[in-house]
């Protein structure tokens, strides 16, 4: 969540912070708690043209430049929280930055852009615009048994005014609106925004916003909420207490679903010591489970590039694993983004050389603090307390050795959009027992 600064803004003689916020909830893969906000997004409002013209930026490439952000993200968090569980959602991020450089001019936006890993000089800004409302628009078709509700909102200090352009830009592209809000009065405000974050992610994120004073001009918010159902649920009855290898020495005890053969694209990928697992939701998601050899996560995480991710996909194969143990988890992180954005070239925003001036018309307002915010569950079933139902595919016939696959120390997790391969969200699992 993002916070932005401003010095001049309400003409006092002090400087004063104008802060953006935006969250990212990661909820629901499989018990998923969550569902779908209504009319948030996917409403008609979107730009007819964008919907009607073909955009110049494919889906395909806009889904290798988001899971490049993604993986370079994914590989800064790493880094600085070494061994501990890790969730978010680079879709969110990189939306929220998208729109935040709807206001930007010259190198401030050039950099959030080229930040998300575009190319200015082979994509203009306005195709990367288009490209994100196109696959807004595509994320929020109805029917989709997998639901994904994303938005933007900006709580505006009520004696300032939005630019008349980038209201309509935000609102166009990214179905993002604006209201006004007393920042002199912070409780209520906090209280506020909060609010409204906890009913659109169905109470996953109560406290967004943890500290707010009356030297805030504006919060931009941004969340993605998403639930998700097994296309092959867990059988609870199956599930058991078993040990989770935190490294060579530990070891704690988690609930373990299990399925007993199951046939899903699978994938032993001998280059980087490591098997991948896809597990199908029903409707246009999947996830990807990603198990490394022992001490091979450090190699794994290296490596980690938009090939690899192509490589996966390209190479997983239907086949019989006799035996799945996963275990049952619920995880969530908050993180100041400030310093890792900065890592990947996002710099000139935070500082006073920022220029924001397309939101308000204030050369002075910057971005002051970036705070992200995560939840993911992972169950046995899609929807809480649902009688499992699923049906059980049939293999081939073909007489292969047994396949036991066994995540029982750390792994990671994609979560994916099949229709645009856009990546939702990343998590890595260190400890699935804290919280």
């Amino acid at each position: 969540m993002q916070t932005l600064a401003s010095a001049a803004a309400l003409q006092r003689a002090e400087k004063m912070a104008l802060r953006v916020a935006f969250i990212l909830l990661v909820a629901a893969f499989c018990p998923a708690v969550l569902c779908q906000q209504d009319g948030t997004l996917g409403k008609e409002t979107t730009v007819q043209e964008e919907q009607n013209n073909e955009t110049k930026v494919d889906s395909l490439t806009l889904a290798s430049i988001n899971t490049d952000f993604a993986f370079s993200l994914y590989k800064q968090l790493a880094l600085k929280n070494p061994d501990k569980n890790i969730v978010f959602s680079p879709f969110s991020i990189s939306f929220a930055l998208a729109v935040l450089s709807l206001g930007a001019n010259s190198n401030t936006m050039e950099e959030i852009l080229e930040g998300l890993k575009f190319n200015l000089t082979e994509t203009p800004e306005g195709d990367i615009h288009r490209g994100f409302g196109h696959l807004l628009h595509m994320l929020s078709q109805p029917g989709d048994q997998v639901q994904v509700s994303t938005g933007s909102a900006m709580f505006v200090e009520k004696r300032l005014q939005i630019l008349a352009e980038f209201k309509e830009k935000a609102r166009a592209l990214y179905q993002a609106e604006a209201s006004s809000t007393d920042f002199q009065k912070p409780h209520e405000a906090k209280k506020l925004i909060n609010d409204y974050v906890s009913k659109e992610t169905h109470g996953k994120i109560k406290e967004l916003i943890s500290d707010l004073d009356d030297s805030t001009l504006m919060v931009l918010v941004n969340y993605i909420y998403f639930k998700g159902k097994w296309e092959e649920p867990f059988f609870p009855d199956f599930t058991f207490e078993s040990d989770f290898h935190l490294d060579n020495k530990r070891t704690v005890k988690v609930p373990m679903m299990k399925h007993k053969i199951l046939t899903t694209p699978y994938f032993r990928d001998e280059e980087l010591s490591c098997s991948v697992v896809e597990l199908k939701y029903t409707g246009n998601a999947s996830a990807l489970f990603i198990l490394p050899d022992e001490g091979k996560m450090q190699q794994l995480e290296d490596s980690l590039q938009p090939e690899t991710l192509s490589r996966w996909k390209d190479s997983l194969r239907p086949r019989i694993i006799d035996e799945l143990l996963l275990p049952k988890f619920s995880i969530s992180t908050d993180y100041s983004m400030e310093g890792i954005l900065s890592q990947l070239g996002i710099r000139e925003v935070f500082s006073m050389e920022a220029d924001l001036s397309g939101i308000t018309g204030d050369k002075d307002l910057r971005v002051s603090k970036v705070v992200h915010k995560a939840v993911l569950d992972v169950g046995e079933t899609g929807t809480e307390a649902a009688a499992a139902t699923g049906l059980r595919m049939v293999g081939s016939a073909l007489i292969m050795n047994p396949l036991e696959v066994c995540f029982n120390r750390p792994f990671l997790m994609i979560i994916y959009n099949t229709n645009t391969h856009t990546p939702l969200f990343m998590a890595k699992v260190s400890n699935p027992n804290e919280k």
